[in-house]
């Protein structure tokens, strides 16, 4: 498992040495406690020669299926678009028709600060399966531990 000194796993990664999109978890927004113990602290990262940002996100063991999903969509060439929920930040990638392998990743803070980042990236041929590692590295960093057993009604695994 790779991990940093102060315990966080990067969920995405996609970078191509100049620009780069990284999505890295910290912890639980609230361990320990019924219902929003399964809820994941994160931070997104954006940086380019032109532009370098960062932006507090949270999601729900949920959102993690939605990017495995969003990753299989990838691997058949369709863009995608994750996180979008109303009031959080959307990730989308969108591929290059014009030259393989490259992507543009579109960050847009719609409820936040309105703010819209496009960074495109050339990635090496690999770069979806690196994508599945780092998904299943957060799932056993932090595997979903609350149960919904009805509507409002929650107990542990």
């Amino acid at each position: 498992m790779r991990t940093w000194q102060d315990g966080a796993v990067d969920l995405i990664r996609l970078s191509d040495g100049g620009n780069s999109v990284r999505v890295r978890v910290v912890g639980r927004r609230a361990a320990g406690i019924l219902p929003l113990h399964d809820l994941l602290d994160a931070e997104l990262y954006v940086e380019s020669s032109f532009i370098s940002g960062r932006l507090a996100i949270c999601f729900d063991p949920g959102d993690l299926q939605a990017w495995s999903q969003a990753l299989d969509a990838l691997a058949t060439g369709h863009d995608i678009e994750w996180l979008d929920q109303g009031n959080d930040p959307v990730i989308k990638v969108e591929f290059s028709h014009d030259t393989q392998g490259d992507i543009t990743v579109l960050v847009e803070d719609g409820s936040g600060s309105g703010a819209v980042a496009a960074i495109p990236i050339a990635l090496d041929e690999g770069w979806i399966a690196e994508q599945r590692e780092l998904l299943q590295e957060v799932l056993q960093a932090w595997p979903s531990e609350v149960l919904e057993t009805s509507p409002g009604a929650y107990e542990w695994r």
